[in-house]
């Protein structure tokens, strides 16, 4: 799926097809549809060199090990556990 890259050092709204906009900060990237790729609103801020888009997801996805996407080890406190000092 294509994305859009943010390229100014101010927020953007990205007009879409359908009346959709992407509102994009400083910077960050947000996904489009392959048919907004086209729309003649996006390309004048591709020229303008406000955005940059992206053809394919740079993101890896699943690999070795996935499905642990989202989880975090939490180390230190740990539900039910209290020091002797704490009541």
């Amino acid at each position: 799926m294509p994305a859009v890259s943010n390229k100014t050092q101010r927020p953007l709204s990205v007009p879409l097809p359908g009346g959709k906009t992407l509102h994009l900060g400083p910077g960050k990237t947000g996904q489009i549809s392959a048919q907004a790729v086209d729309n003649p609103r996006l390309q004048q801020l591709v020229d303008a060199g406000e955005i940059e888009i992206v053809r394919e997801d740079p993101r890896p996805t699943a690999g070795p090990g996935g499905g642990k996407r989202g989880r975090t080890s939490m180390l230190g406190h740990t539900p039910g556990s209290h020091r002797s000092g704490d009541r």
